[in-house]
């Protein structure tokens, strides 16, 4: 499979084993793991099967693709779903505090360290760690993960003794690391011990049927939490079934039903994908003119398009590279990113609607 980027992306050396015909296939929906694609059962099948072993997994797919739901699946249908699973976006956590963060660290190993304090590891003890976005770790903090990844030891920062992480661990990236292995960006030895099991999920565009399923799977959820019954109206059904490209994948789909079944005035709901549809457009004039608001509301309105827009074409330019488009910003990344997820924009995402 491809990334965003448009490289290939690491991928198992071969297909998972067909599961045991007897076995019961787990309950997918309630893992919020939704679809009937051939490519996105070839991963459900993956899942099933690097569930039942304790060991490392690096799950590939685009952003918006579902990995962390993935990790979810593994930790919960496997030996270890008594114990606690800890996430932990790499990508948002600075240079400077990821280990201690990963590995705790003992009082007086800092300025502000005045008491020990247990890192993620010790946390998800029994359980599994998850490490989103693997790909955004510095060339230090790589070097720090790569013995804990090698054999499940660890010294907390200040400390003198080494400690043994009870953890099953489940990497995540949405970048390229053959590519990024190749540029000398990302350590081979770590990668190697990652890419121990993969799974691969594919791109929304390529799982043809299921954006139908997931459309209506959101909408009778967002029917329950908001107490009233709305459905797809029939131009939006039949435009789901047609190919789109979904650079934002699942996260672009939910976040377009979302607005839209909040902005529905009766109980059809119009996604606007169908040709001609005023929704496709990149931008819009607001439905009030800006002097029919309050002061303080047309302001917070003008300043929300202008982000949106700002950051649509930053992401543009960037390539969908969220590093480089922060950079470009001057904004630290993991602001950068709480801003592009407030606006529902992901990768090389579609022209944000309001």
């Amino acid at each position: 499979m491809r990334p965003a980027n448009g490289q290939s992306m690491t991928a198992p050396s071969s297909r998972c084993p067909v599961a045991d015909q007897d076995e019961a296939e787990p309950d997918w929906a309630a893992l919020d793991l939704v679809g009937r694609s051939p490519c996105f059962r070839d991963a459900l099948a993956c899942l099933q099967q690097w569930s039942r072993v304790d060991a490392t997994v690096l799950i590939c797919g685009e952003t918006g693709t579902g990995k962390e739901l993935a990790a979810r699946a593994l930790h919960y249908l496997g030996a270890r779903s008594g114990g606690p699973f800890v996430p932990v976006n790499c990508g948002a956590i600075a240079d400077s505090l990821l280990e201690a963060e990963l590995f705790g660290h003992v009082k007086g190993a800092f300025t502000d360290a005045k008491q020990d304090a247990r890192g993620m590891i010790s946390l998800a003890s029994g359980g599994t760690l998850f490490l989103d976005e693997v790909d955004a770790l510095s060339p230090r903090a790589q070097a720090a993960l790569l013995r804990f990844v090698q054999d499940h030891s660890y010294r907390p920062v200040g400390g003198a003794r080494f400690q043994h992480g009870d953890v099953r661990l489940v990497a995540a990236s949405n970048a390229d690391l053959d590519a990024l292995s190749g540029r000398g960006a990302f350590r081979h030895d770590l990668l190697y011990r990652l890419n121990l099991l993969t799974v691969a999920l594919p791109p929304l565009r390529q799982r043809e049927g299921d954006a139908l399923l997931l459309a209506q799977v959101f909408v009778q959820r967002l029917c329950r939490t908001y107490g009233v019954q709305r459905q797809l109206d029939a131009p939006s059904r039949e435009a789901l079934q047609r190919p789109h490209p979904w650079h934002g994948n699942v996260r672009e789909l939910e976040h377009l039903v979302h607005r839209c079944f909040l902005r529905a005035r009766g109980n059809a709901i119009d996604l606007g994908l169908a040709p001609g549809r005023a929704a496709n457009a990149p931008f819009h004039t607001p439905a009030e003119p800006t002097t029919a608001l309050g002061f303080a509301q047309a302001k917070a309105q003008v300043i929300a398009e202008f982000e949106r827009r700002y950051l649509y074409e930053l992401l543009q330019r960037a390539q969908g590279n969220l590093s480089l488009a922060a950079r470009l910003a001057g904004k630290e990344r993991s602001r950068f990113g709480k801003l592009v997820k407030k606006y529902g924009l992901q990768r090389d995402a579609d022209p944000p609607r309001t």
